[in-house]
């Protein structure tokens, strides 16, 4: 982050300063007080069941010099009607005076943006300073955040953006008109909040329309709904996919031993061979994003393959780990939804093994085509694994999709410990065992278990 004096700050978000106005931020700002760092900022948000403005203090302890919040603390305030509004003005304006030397990338999509992002800051990095969002921190507290991050340094921010809801990707925008835009797919993903698989396109569309003028759309040429935003944009477009007609197109596409993906990227002026320390095909396409996006940042097709295998990607997107037992667990546990379920799926079945095991929990936020969603992924999941576990009462209609078609057998534990507790009975060196779940389910416990 930029040095800030709290009377800077106060004056760019409408607040005032309780105690020391003189008193300079030099860190990011953080929301946890445990992560605080010496000269950050503390961002202090009332909640229905927490109140960040209690712990201040463990913020101070952690070397945070002031807070932004809605009444003062033991700590130099910045004091506004509203924190989390103030919090996306500063980074506004902390990127405003950013810009000359900045490009912003953002990434959005039904699946795939965490490890696209990644991708792409590894593409960047290896040219220039580079910012990207941590994890799957990418609505409206963690956009901020991540911008609040840039400094005089930074030549590259990327910026992750999702969505839940109409004008969600419009509003981030409205902070940061990004150089570049990435749209990777139109799924299924918040299907319920949206309400039709239409509106999830039209709200990622949103990022295609909030490009800087002249920006770059970078777009999946496989997705037909992707494809027809590239008419909002009078600024260049840049496809990826296997589409004949895409910029970067994806050939001879092949799967290790233990499902990691190599293949050809081909421009109509450079071919370059990649391989992936990561396990699915899908992630081919996901470079290929990143490939593209490389591009309109700047960076060579050749340069851009050989930063991709240094990406190290986020946590629980199908990390894969050999355990005791001489089994491999694929945890795959940060979120699910119908297209992410089926590509884990299908890395499941491309990793040579005994047996092939499937720990499916539910998929969250599908409205009312969650039931039949649901016995869908159990109808492919028996088509590539050996055993399928549904986990919990939500995830039975996993189960009853799976019954009829299970080559050895199709069961729904109650809970995750009961899940836990048949793996560590079963699991034998050679198998292979996936956990896939959405967030709220908590199947990463599943894989603590195991491993």
């Amino acid at each position: 982050m930029i040095p800030l004096a709290l009377e800077e700050i106060a004056a760019v978000v409408g607040g005032r300063v309780e105690g020391d106005a003189a008193v300079t931020v030099t860190a990011p700002a953080v929301l946890d007080s445990r992560r605080a760092t010496p000269g950050g900022l503390f961002v202090a948000l009332a909640g229905e069941r927490v109140d960040g403005h209690a712990y201040a203090y463990q913020a101070a302890r952690a070397g945070a010099v002031a807070v932004l919040g809605s009444r003062p603390t033991v700590l130099p305030t910045v004091v506004v009607a509203d924190a989390r509004a103030a919090l996306q003005l500063l980074a506004a304006h902390v990127v405003a005076r950013l810009r000359d030397g900045l490009t912003v990338v953002a990434l959005t999509g039904s699946q795939g943006k965490t490890s696209t992002k990644d991708l792409l800051a590894a593409v960047l990095a290896g040219t220039a300073p580079t910012i990207a969002t941590l994890g799957s921190y990418n609505n409206e507290l963690g956009v901020p955040l991540t911008m609040l991050r840039a400094d005089a340094a930074t030549r590259f921010l990327v910026l992750e953006m999702g969505a839940r809801h109409l004008g969600d990707i419009a509003a981030l925008t409205a902070l940061v008109a990004p150089d570049i835009g990435v749209v990777l797919n139109v799924g299924q993903a918040h299907l319920g909040s949206f309400g039709s698989r239409a509106a999830i396109a039209r709200t990622k569309g949103e990022l295609v329309r909030g490009l800087a003028p002249g920006g770059t759309a970078v777009l999946n040429a496989d997705d037909p709904r992707v494809v027809t935003m590239r008419s909002p944009t009078d600024g260049p477009v840049l496809t990826f996919g296997r589409a004949d007609h895409a910029d970067v197109r994806i050939r001879d596409l092949a799967l290790d031993r233990l499902g990691r993906p190599s293949c050809t990227l081909r421009t109509a002026h450079a071919s370059v061979p990649v391989t992936l320390p990561l396990v699915g095909a899908h992630q081919a396409l996901n470079a290929a994003a990143a490939a593209a996006a490389g591009l309109a940042a700047g960076v060579p097709l050749d340069r851009a393959a050989a930063a991709l295998p240094t990406a190290a990607l986020s946590p629980w997107r199908l990390e894969r780990r050999t355990l005791a037992c001489g089994a491999t667990l694929l945890n795959d546990s940060y979120n699910a939804n119908p297209d992410s379920t089926r590509a884990a799926l299908d890395a499941l079945v491309a990793i040579r093994g005994r047996r092939r095991i499937a720990v499916l929990g539910p998929m969250l936020e599908l409205g009312e085509t969650g039931p039949a969603e649901h016995r869908a992924i159990g109808a492919y999941a028996a088509a590539r694994a050996d055993v399928v576990l549904a986990v919990g009462a939500a995830a039975r209609p996993i189960a009853d999709g799976a019954e009829p078609r299970a080559r050895e057998l199709a069961l729904a534990p109650a809970d995750n410990a009961a899940a836990a507790a048949w793996l560590r009975r079963h699991l034998t060196a050679g198998d292979v065992v996936l956990v896939k779940a959405s967030r709220g389910a908590r199947l990463d416990e599943i894989a603590a278990a195991l491993a």
